[in-house]
């Protein structure tokens, strides 16, 4: 099924601030809450559809690929930035706070969700990482499928991703309980007000490390290598970012994974030229194939095409190949190649080709006649960019 619009989803424009795409998220956020809306799955994919949404759109630099390439900034399945939720839970630490510290809980009535200590704040998140990608003509003009090794921290397989020793090395926090939160009853001359904050024995974690894992001497990530397939979608262009989210370094302490930012790089044509989405070839013909044309055989994105050369053809004329460019990413329109005739004039001649030339020079035919189907120079280029 096709993803829906986040603006759709969060029911606000483009040109929305983004107070006004905050305010939109928590109340779509209230609306679709799983505990007001118990055992309803509908509800619970519109409640991870929005999170999904706000998480583009509340990030300046996501919300920027969004607006020009649409969900194909972010490669095709990697859930438009957000990476699709799949887990409540990672909703509710990751957006809770914009409801206020204990929104996800006291507000629907005695405390945090609780799903295996869904409440409390999970490890570091881990870095994002950059990496370039080079992509030839007929890869970006098709799309294409890329396994890619990327070196960066990966999981601890030892431990799983919790730093510990063993499981016995984790127990939970003396100070919070477990919650990984501390609350504070102060009286003021309004009466008492009660401070939620994060606990700063475990940093909110809930538990404690004992005893260290030994591969990753607690990190719960070591330095390793990943192999990450990545879709590219027909039509990017030289400089154009993709992200997927989930897949730059772990986190430590079982964190969220940074997102792995895939920076597009066009590789040079030997006889191609991009433009837009137009492609580009200079086609040099000698003076006899201009007089009595000819049949001539010019590269394309994908192979060679055969195209005919009238007789008289002009230096300077643009034959168009119709749908031999490249496709509009996330669109309907797809480019030309446009070949742009050039009549080679020779620079060395012998004697005898001399006196030939002076003799032709000297006949009607070949003194310059232009007829007002004769187009200049710029009404050639114009019509070539229209």
């Amino acid at each position: 099924m096709a993803k829906r619009d986040f603006y759709e989803i969060l029911g606000v424009s483009k040109s929305a601030s983004a107070d006004e795409i905050k305010k939109a998220y928590r109340k779509v956020a209230m609306q679709y809450h799983p505990d007001r809306n118990p055992n309803d799955k509908e509800a619970e994919e519109k409640f991870k559809e929005a999170a999904e949404a706000y998480e583009v759109l509340s990030d300046a630099d996501k919300k920027a690929k969004y607006d020009r390439y649409g969900h194909a900034a972010f490669g095709p399945g990697t859930g438009g930035g957000a990476g699709g939720y799949s887990n409540m839970d990672d909703i509710f630490s990751q957006f809770g706070d914009i409801f206020g510290d204990d929104m996800f809980g006291s507000f629907f009535g005695g405390g945090r969700r609780s799903s295996g200590g869904a409440g409390r704040a999970r490890g570091q998140k881990g870095s994002n990482l950059r990496i370039k990608l080079k992509l030839n003509f007929e890869e970006i003009a098709k799309g294409v499928t890329k396994n890619v090794k990327v070196k960066k921290h990966v999981l601890c397989n030892t431990c799983g991703g919790n730093g510990a020793k063993d499981k016995n090395s984790v127990q939970n926090c003396g100070t919070c309980g477990g919650s990984g939160q501390v609350r504070r009853v102060t009286n003021t001359f309004l009466g008492q007000m009660q401070t939620v904050s994060t606990c700063p024995t475990c940093n909110g974690e809930g538990s404690t490390v004992t005893s260290k894992c030994g591969s990753c001497k607690g990190e719960g990530r070591v330095y390793g290598e990943e192999t990450i397939s990545i879709d590219i979608p027909a039509g990017v262009s030289e400089g154009m970012q993709l992200s997927m989210s989930g897949k730059g370094n772990a986190g430590e302490r079982g964190g969220f994974a940074g997102d792995l930012i895939i920076q597009i790089e066009e590789e040079t044509h030997p006889e191609l030229q991009r433009d837009g989405l137009n492609v580009a070839y200079d086609l040099h013909i000698s003076f006899s194939d201009a007089v009595f044309g000819t049949q001539v055989e010019v590269p394309t994105i994908d192979g060679r095409a055969k195209i005919k050369i009238p007789a008289g053809t002009q230096s300077g004329k643009i034959f168009r190949l119709k749908g031999k460019g490249f496709p509009e990413v996330q669109g309907y329109n797809k480019g030309d190649q446009l070949i742009y005739v050039n009549v080679w004039t020779p620079q060395q001649v012998s004697d005898e080709e001399r006196q030939m030339l002076e003799k032709l020079g000297e006949s009607p035919n070949f003194k310059p006649q232009p007829t007002k189907s004769d187009k200049s120079f710029f009404d050639r280029v114009k019509e070539a960019f229209s």
